[in-house]
């Protein structure tokens, strides 16, 4: 089992590529502290994963707002003597009315709220567990961006592709300064998935767009949760001790 007595802080957990690499993490052994809004995801979780090697720790809190973040940190480095593993999945393009939006349609308040919904979590948490990976001298984290943030997506607007780009150099510059501290930073960019908040929009395309967009795949499918998921859980194991400041594109070959 590659995460046996490893801690993990996971947000996002309760749903979509958060709930999938927990799966993956718990299954494999490791402790999950997971971060979620929505309590009833985290019982489910819980229910789901009872009797595998690792367990869930749930944590219902708001994953933007600074106290808690901090509170939380401290609180799983306490009982846990460290955090091995954190995974930053809080994000997504569907909080806004029209995520396809044209710069021109956006309102500053929408731009604000993607830009924000997008990098202000994934920072918090990094902020507040990079003091305790370099006490302990190792950890990996890994970064949800998206292909938006490479300027690939037509399904996803500026302010998104902004966000998620702010992920990817976040992500570069975290890796050369934490690289002397023995942790290790890296992210996936991810192309539609078909998660429980994307599928609903999904299912409003007609069967000639979903075929088109499938078509646009080399691999000729849409990729689920756990494909992204496989990916973070390889970044986050010591199979990628010598991987740092890269972003992968999990895409089925998609550019």
């Amino acid at each position: 089992m590659r995460f046996e007595d490893k801690t993990a802080i996971i947000t996002a957990a309760g749903a979509g590529i958060g709930r999938a690499t927990a799966d993956i993490l718990v299954k494999e052994g490791a402790t999950v502290v997971a971060v979620e809004i929505d309590q009833s995801r985290l019982d489910k979780m819980a229910t789901d994963l009872a009797g595998s090697p690792g367990k869930v720790e749930g944590r219902c809190i708001n994953a933007m707002d600074e106290a808690q973040v901090r509170e939380l940190v401290a609180e799983a480095d306490a009982a846990h003597g460290g955090v091995d593993i954190l995974v930053n999945a809080v994000g997504g393009s569907t909080i806004v009315d029209n995520p396809k939006a044209a710069v021109d349609e956006l309102t500053f308040e929408e731009w604000r709220k993607l830009i924000d919904f997008n990098l202000s979590a994934t920072f918090l948490f990094c902020n507040a567990v990079v003091p305790v990976m370099k006490r302990t001298g190792s950890g990996k984290i890994v970064n949800l961006s998206s292909i938006a943030g490479r300027g690939f997506s037509g399904n996803s607007s500026s302010a998104y592709a902004a966000a998620k780009g702010g992920i990817i150099a976040f992500t570069r510059k975290l890796s050369s300064e934490l690289g002397p501290f023995g942790v290790n930073v890296n992210a996936i960019a991810p192309s539609l998935t078909l998660t429980e908040r994307l599928m609903p929009h999904w299912e409003k395309r007609s069967a000639e767009d979903q075929a088109a967009e499938i078509e646009k795949v080399p691999l000729k499918r849409i990729p689920k949760a756990i494909d992204q998921a496989r990916v973070i859980a390889f970044l986050a194991s010591q199979d990628a001790d010598f991987v740092t400041g890269l972003t992968i594109d999990v895409t089925g070959g998609l550019s």
